[in-house]
């Protein structure tokens, strides 16, 4: 049950119109702007609120709802691995043999090597 509407504070209202007055996204009009940033920002209200309500009512699954809802972007690490894509596959040549790249596989090895070892952000 709601008791109250989820209004954005003046303030908060009057901060987002001077990060669109700053931001180099001037494609987007200011009301749009704004009203997005609302939505967004009423809705992680609401979700804080539920979160608030399982937590004192002892339910231990209300931080996966707070995971599922507003999951954090893949790291830079994540995505350099999703872009490097699993080990290449020997090729078959015209005649049916197959062709193995040493160098290829072994730079997508020392490739994905490097990337793993960084530490996740």
């Amino acid at each position: 049950m709601m008791t109250e509407p989820i209004i954005p504070p003046p303030e908060l209202v009057q901060q987002w119109e001077e990060d669109w007055h700053h931001s180099k996204v001037k494609h987007v009009e200011l009301e749009p702007y704004i009203a997005t940033r609302a939505a967004q920002w009423g809705a992680d209200q609401e979700l804080e609120a539920c979160c608030d309500v399982l937590r004192q009512k002892g339910v231990p699954a209300w931080s996966l709802l707070r995971l599922h809802r507003r999951p954090k972007p893949p790291s830079l690490k994540e995505q350099a691995l999703e872009a490097l894509g699993p080990e290449p596959l020997p090729e078959t040549g015209p005649t049916g043999d197959t062709i193995l790249n040493k160098g290829s596989i072994e730079r997508h090895r020392h490739i994905r090597l490097a990337l793993e070892a960084l530490p996740d952000e």
